[in-house]
C-alpha cells in the first residue's frame, strides 16, 4: 500500500464508521505503519470529516513530519505496532473507537476478558480481547498495559488483535485498514448480542477445537 492510498483508506474507513455510529464528535483514530514512519489522524478531528492532506504523519522515531498535531493516542499505537509486529509481522493499521456496546459492555463484565466465546466467528475473526485497567485517555501506562498483554498472550501462542479499554473502547488492529476494520465490527456486534442476551453460555471447548481444526483459529 502506497502513502496515498493509506491516507485515502484512512479517510474512507474514517467516514464509514462515523456514519455508522461507531465513533462520534472527536472521538476515536487511526493509524497505519509506513516503511519509514506511520500515518495517524490529528487531535480532535471527527473521524466522519477527514481529509487525506490533513492527516498526521510521523517519523519511525516519533518526531512530527509537517504542522499537523497527531491524536495524542500516537504513543500507544507506535508500542502496539512495536509489540504487535512480534507476533503478526505484517501487521500495518490500528483503529480505536468508542463503540457503544463494546464500552457498555466494559462497564458490566468483570472478568479478565470484554467477552466470552459465544458466536463461531468471533472466534475465527477477534480472538481473546483482554479487559485491561481504565486509565485516562492517552495515558502512558495504558499503553505499558496493552503491551503486556500483547506478550502474554503472544507467549501462550494466542495473539491478539484487540484489547478492551474500559469506560473508552476498544483497539483492533490487523495487516490492512479494511481487515482491522472488519475485526472491529465483529466484535461490537458480539458485544450487542452479549448485552442481549446476557446469559449466553459460550461455545464449548469441542466446539472451539472444531474451529481450529477447521478454519485455524487462534484461541
Amino acid at each position: 500500500m502506497t502513502e496515498s492510498q493509506a491516507r485515502e483508506s484512512i479517510c474512507r474507513i474514517g467516514q464509514s464508521l462515523f456514519e455508522r455510529g461507531y465513533v462520534h464528535a472527536t472521538a476515536g483514530n487511526i493509524s497505519v505503519r509506513l516503511d519509514d514512519g506511520f500515518l495517524i489522524t490529528p487531535t480532535d478531528a471527527c473521524l466522519g470529516r477527514l481529509d487525506p492532506g490533513d492527516l498526521a504523519r510521523v517519523d519511525l522515531a516519533g518526531q512530527v513530519q509537517g504542522t499537523t498535531r497527531p491524536s495524542k493516542t500516537l504513543l500507544l499505537h507506535r508500542q502496539i505496532y512495536a509489540a504487535a509486529c512480534g507476533y503478526q509481522a505484517a501487521t500495518r493499521c490500528i483503529i480505536h473507537t468508542h463503540s457503544t456496546h463494546c464500552v457498555a459492555q466494559s462497564l458490566r463484565v468483570q472478568g479478565a476478558e470484554l467477552l466470552e466465546p459465544i458466536t463461531p466467528y468471533f472466534v475465527m475473526k477477534v480472538g481473546h480481547v483482554p479487559l485491561l485497567p481504565y486509565r485516562r485517555p492517552g495515558s502512558p501506562i495504558a499503553a505499558a498495559d496493552v503491551v503486556e498483554a500483547i506478550h502474554r498472550y503472544g507467549k501462550q501462542g494466542t495473539p491478539l488483535r484487540a484489547v478492551m479499554l474500559p469506560r473508552l473502547g476498544p483497539n483492533v488492529w490487523h495487516d490492512h485498514p479494511e481487515a482491522a476494520m472488519a475485526i472491529l465490527e465483529e466484535l461490537e456486534e458480539t458485544a450487542r448480542l452479549q448485552l442481549l442476551v446476557p446469559d449466553t453460555p459460550p461455545l464449548t471447548p469441542e466446539a472451539i477445537e472444531e474451529l481450529r481444526q477447521s478454519f485455524s483459529a487462534v484461541w
